[in-house]
């Protein structure tokens, strides 16, 4: 099991608007369904376990693409969405924010109970996670959410995330079972926040002598460390930049979407009616279902398909994101009766777009880019916290 890093995560208040959750919700059953098809139940709970693809899955949903408010939604749509169909997909959420997060016990044991599973060791785990992210890891950030997410066949993953007041950013942590042989050194998949300077970590493998110690009273005993650290930092401005992005990643697939005629891909995609604005959209969800690790090295980019509730990089396209879960939603239905035509049509979209990059080079405007999704999100059903877009008096950019 790899530690996966650290990222800065500006805290974000304020609720996400019915009208996005709801299609959130929705479009992350639609995504968790695919990958369940493609990959089974351990690559669902490894995934949730990296917080390069996490952030990623956050802003391809619409939500602010880097701030701490992804992680509250995102477990939240999930729950809402995939929990009441748990028996059926073998996937199961728990927890939450605050009063949720303490009924995550619970929750174990009446799972345990339904698949067989240990609840006593699920339980434990649990809290063993959030103790030691909250004393054995003293940073400065309290954990305000502890999400556990379990698979029918044992598998489970732990998102938690802190708060510090004092410097207003959240550091969330992710821990994974696969392999993992203590809770004391090196446990976590990732731990994302803001560089606090030195602090008391008694999971570091530096700490093992203290820990020895310490470990008198109880049967953990600390093994080698793990993995290097992976570093994700996500900045504190809430525009998208250019630096933020692979531009040349996201070049191909503007390219492909709107400077190529959708009719160009209808007949090997098999995705007729879908215009060239859905067409962009649905190429980074197919990432976020298909891609390697490797995909997500920069999660900003991921806006692009849905855009972020408070219209960074712009306003979220509703009639766009509708249409992405609707053929979403199409395939994994379609699938479940034998015919996966659609389904490998939306994996060839990320191929496709995967192999125009190799010569690819991004000759866009990129703040030409945003002006351009902006003034045209009125056309898609653009929509923020701060209401419903409007027709433009000014003309309409060319993106290249």
């Amino acid at each position: 099991m790899k530690r996966s890093g650290s990222t800065d995560l500006p805290l974000h208040y304020g609720q996400v608007p019915p009208w996005l959750a709801e299609r959130m919700a929705k479009l992350g059953l639609a995504i968790t369904e695919s990958i369940l098809a493609e990959y089974g139940k351990a690559e669902v709970i490894r995934r949730m376990s990296n917080p390069f693809w996490f952030q990623s899955l956050g802003a391809v949903m619409g939500m602010d693409w880097h701030s701490s408010g992804i992680t509250t939604s995102v477990i939240g749509a999930l729950k809402k969405s995939i929990n009441p169909r748990s028996k059926e997909l073998g996937i199961y959420i728990c927890g939450g924010k605050g009063k949720h997060s303490r009924a995550t016990p619970d929750e174990l044991l009446r799972i345990a109970d339904k698949t067989g599973l240990n609840g006593a060791e699920l339980v434990r785990a649990s809290k063993l996670s959030a103790k030691v992210d909250n004393t054995a890891i003293q940073d400065g950030f309290q954990l305000y959410l502890h999400s556990f997410i379990l698979s029918s066949e044992g598998d489970w993953a732990v998102v938690q995330q802190g708060m510090c007041d004092s410097t207003s950013t959240a550091r969330r942590y992710h821990w994974h079972s696969e392999n993992l042989k203590s809770f004391v050194e090196e446990p976590h998949t990732a731990v994302c926040g803001i560089n606090q300077g030195k602090i008391l970590n008694l999971t570091a493998n530096e700490a093992a002598e203290t820990r020895t110690s310490m470990l008198a009273i109880t049967d953990e005993k600390p093994n080698k460390m793990l993995a290097e650290v992976q570093k994700l930092v996500m900045p504190s401005h809430h525009d998208v930049r250019a630096k933020d992005v692979d531009l040349k990643r996201l070049g191909s697939i503007l390219w492909l979407a709107q400077e190529k005629k959708p009719a160009d891909f209808e007949s090997l995609l098999m995705l007729e009616g879908m215009g060239p604005r859905t067409l962009q959209s649905m190429a980074l969800v197919s990432e976020v279902i298909y891609g390697t690790p490797s995909r997500f090295s920069d999660p900003a980019r991921y806006s692009f398909a849905n855009g972020g509730k408070d219209g960074h990089p712009f306003p979220v396209p509703v009639n766009v994101y509708d249409e992405t879960i609707k053929v979403l939603q199409k395939a994994v239905e379609m699938a479940k009766i034998g015919n996966t035509d659609k389904q490998q049509a939306i994996k060839a979209l990320h191929q496709i777009a995967k192999n125009a990059e190799q010569d690819f080079v991004p000759n866009m405007d990129f703040d030409r880019l945003i002006e351009k999704e902006r003034a045209e999100s009125w056309k898609f059903g653009g929509r923020t916290v701060f209401g419903i877009e409007k027709p433009p008096s000014v003309k309409q950019l060319s993106l290249f």
